[in-house]
């Protein structure tokens, strides 16, 4: 039986409908204008999705008193687990929130779903990140703006992906200043990351650069740099060239290269001098090639199976990429080291944003 964390943000998405662009400060003035709260119905719809697929039995609800949760649970038909409750009455805060994911991450929650939007997220995800936890995350939208990858793209599908993933991918969490785009300026900037469930009806970061092969490959430069003492061999190709670029160097376009701290230690390098320069610490960077999948034996070989042994292997693509590629495949030459890469991986797309590939 899945254990899930349900918690409600009640005056999410109350300032949209009434001209405010937001709710974060303007609560009592879009209430003033009449504003209806929106939440707690899209927390039922989720939550009668999620009933429909496991059924009242299939699934331990843990939530938080009146509209944080019990409320919209009760009447999807299910029958939660309190656990606590906002310390105002019916007033509810963003502290409340994090009370809640706090208490949910001590009952051992599988997952926590909550309804709101990227300032919603923001709090789930920090209160996770502080508490060490890895717990997915999985957002039924909400707020007025919903910038994050970590919603699904409508609070059916939020209750379905509940109910049937079964991994999970990490993916970006933002948020965007509310006085700047009420004036007209849309100002997105990254909060955290989490863990999220894989699957299809998910929505797409809205980050600027989110997703981009810019992106990763300032994600994967900054990893390196960070990275200390570890040797890094750079595979072929333009998606790779752009990490080298970020790295301060032009690198070889058709060849390998290898960096470590801060220096080029060779370009261009075949099998055995990629060997030379191996350290205790290695990481392979690779792109697949498009239209076909595979990451190595395919205009990589200098890259070879004694290389990829003493290695970490990341793949990093961008998202039209593996739209048009389906599974990644490897044919190094060796059966040993071909089996060892073979199964699901996670592909780097984004800065911070991985995507699950299946490698056959």
């Amino acid at each position: 039986m899945r254990t899930i964390g349900v918690v409600v943000n009640p005056i999410a998405g109350m300032g949209g409908r009434v001209g405010l662009k937001g709710t974060d400060g303007k609560v009592e003035e879009a209430r003033e204008r009449g504003a209806e709260a929106r939440a707690p119905d899209r927390a039922v719809a989720a939550l009668r999705a999620l009933a429909e697929r496991v059924g009242s039995e299939g699934v331990e609800l843990l939530t938080y008193r009146g509209e944080m949760g019990e409320r919209e649970a009760r009447a999807a038909g299910l029958d939660p687990r309190v656990v606590g409750g906002p310390a105002g009455g019916d007033d509810t805060t963003a502290e409340d929130t994090r009370e809640a994911v706090r208490r949910f991450v001590a009952e051992g929650a599988d997952l926590i779903l909550f309804v709101g939007g990227d300032g919603t997220a923001v709090d789930v995800a920090e209160t996770l990140d502080e508490d060490g936890s890895e717990i997915p995350i999985l957002g039924v939208p909400a707020g007025v703006k919903v910038y994050s990858a970590v919603f699904a793209v409508t609070p059916e599908a939020a209750g379905r992906v509940a109910a049937d993933f079964d991994r999970s991918e990490t993916r970006e969490v933002n948020d965007i200043d509310e006085d700047a785009y009420r004036d007209g300026e849309v100002r997105a900037e990254l909060k955290a990351v989490a863990e999220v469930p894989v699957a299809e009806d998910l929505q797409s970061s809205k980050q600027v650069g989110g997703g981009t092969v810019e992106s990763l490959a300032l994600g994967v430069a900054e990893d390196a740099r960070a990275d200390e003492g570890t040797t890094y061999v750079l595979g072929p190709g333009g998606t790779v060239g752009a990490v080298k670029s970020e790295l301060g160097f032009e690198g070889s376009p058709l060849g390998v290269d290898v960096w470590r701290d801060g220096e080029v230690l060779a370009t261009d390098a075949s099998a055995d001098e990629i060997l030379t320069h191996l350290g205790e610490r290695n990481v392979v960077v690779v792109s697949p090639i498009g239209g076909q999948g595979f990451v190595f034996g395919r205009g990589n070989d200098q890259i070879s199976p004694a290389v990829i042994r003493r290695a970490d292997v990341e793949v990093v693509a961008s998202k039209p990429k593996l739209d048009g590629i389906g599974v990644l495949r490897v044919d190094t030459g060796d059966d040993e080291v071909d089996d060892s890469l073979r199964g699901w991986r996670k592909v780097r797309v984004g800065r911070f944003e991985r995507r699950m590939m299946k490698v056959v």
